[in-house]
């Protein structure tokens, strides 16, 4: 049976791509809602800020979880 901490790297290595890959996607958000207010698609633009917010809130809370389990499950060395 397989530990938490015979899967710390693989994890880490994961969440770290995950992690990216959502912090990117808000950036992209919050571009697309710089132009569509550049534009006057005022709509467009709130709401793809609003996307990008919580994109960013998720990336966050998902960065502490792993690095509370990180923490803990750290094997000894």
């Amino acid at each position: 049976m397989m530990t938490l901490a015979t899967l710390g790297l693989g994890s880490l290595l994961l969440a770290q791509v995950s992690l990216s890959w959502l912090i990117w996607l808000a950036i992209i958000f919050f571009i697309i809602a710089l132009v569509a207010y550049a534009v006057g698609a005022t709509g467009v633009a709130g709401m793809s800020a609003g996307v990008g917010r919580t994109l960013l809130f998720v990336c966050l809370v998902l960065a502490v979880i792993f690095l509370i389990a990180g923490l803990a499950y750290h094997p000894a060395v």
